[in-house]
């Protein structure tokens, strides 16, 4: 509490007086662009790795960044979703799974957790979907690649659960509204985006086009384009979604993907970012 209380200190004595015009038009409302869905886990900071200025992101956290589907729960995600579409008019949601979930780690052995901490359980309930999907369609894989996999394709359940809202369905069918899945890697600060059209997930840089990129690269603070909303298509074996392709499997001569448009990685850099770092 003591460092707490210091680090307000801190704040109010540097960071306020040079910032009063804008602390000044906030109190008058909030304009936010983004609204930043994540996990509960003290190691993810939206607002930190995306290096978004106060009052830009309109955050909802809770342990394994799970929206429920409309109607399934009477909890405050269906109703922040509903307020920053409906009042706040956001326009781009970003749901953001992160390596070493717990909760992840947790809907792997759900039914462990019914005597111990029961509340949990129920809550990650709501994500029964991701389980049922890897359990049926992950058998070959375990440990932290299943773990993995499982933080991977939980956010893009996420992004089917959040279609469920009558106000995302409008806004979407209006054109008004993008979703994009990221998962953040704690351990090295990289974060990767879902590309729904190679259906993996890829640096976020790496979907720019040049021009996009001299902008993303002079103006860091707000998050960067991620992808588009993943489409559902039949592939006539009556399978709608394809598994995901995740740094862990990705094949070392595998070339990383539109590495042209990220010069200022060398490509030995590149290369390692779209693997992911080797422990």
């Amino acid at each position: 509490m003591k460092k707490l209380i210091q680090g307000h200190q801190q704040f109010w004595e540097s960071y306020v007086p040079s910032h009063l015009d804008q602390l000044e038009e906030l109190s008058h409302g909030q304009k936010p662009r983004v609204l930043f869905i994540t996990c509960s886990d003290s190691r993810i900071d939206p607002n930190l790795i995306t290096q978004a200025g106060i009052g830009e992101l309109f955050v909802i956290r809770n342990a394994g960044n799970i929206i429920p589907p409309f109607g399934a729960a009477n909890g405050g995600e269906g109703a922040a979703v509903e307020y920053a579409i409906a009042a706040l008019d956001i326009q781009q949601i970003i749901v953001c799974g992160h390596s070493h979930c717990g909760a992840m780690k947790g809907l792997l052995k759900l039914n462990k957790l019914q005597e111990d901490m029961p509340l949990v359980y129920d809550w990650l309930k709501h994500a029964e979907a991701t389980r049922r999907l890897v359990k049926e369609n992950y058998s070959q894989y375990s440990g932290e690649e299943l773990l993995e996999i499982t933080i991977a394709e939980n956010v893009l359940t996420q992004i089917e659960n959040l279609k469920t809202y009558p106000v995302v369905h409008s806004r979407l069918y209006q054109g008004k509204l993008e979703i994009y899945g990221w998962v953040y890697h704690i351990e090295t600060g990289e974060l990767l985006a879902f590309d729904p059209e190679t259906h993996a997930y890829v640096p976020p840089q790496s979907q720019l086009s040049p021009r996009e990129l001299g902008a993303f690269y002079e103006k860091t603070s707000a998050p960067p384009v991620a992808c588009n909303l993943p489409h559902k298509e039949d592939n006539g074996k009556g399978q709608l979604r394809q598994p995901v392709t995740i740094r862990s499997q990705v094949k070392s001569a595998e070339p990383v993907p539109q590495t042209e448009v990220m010069p200022w990685l060398t490509a030995e850099q590149a290369q390692r970012i779209y693997q992911g770092s080797k422990r």
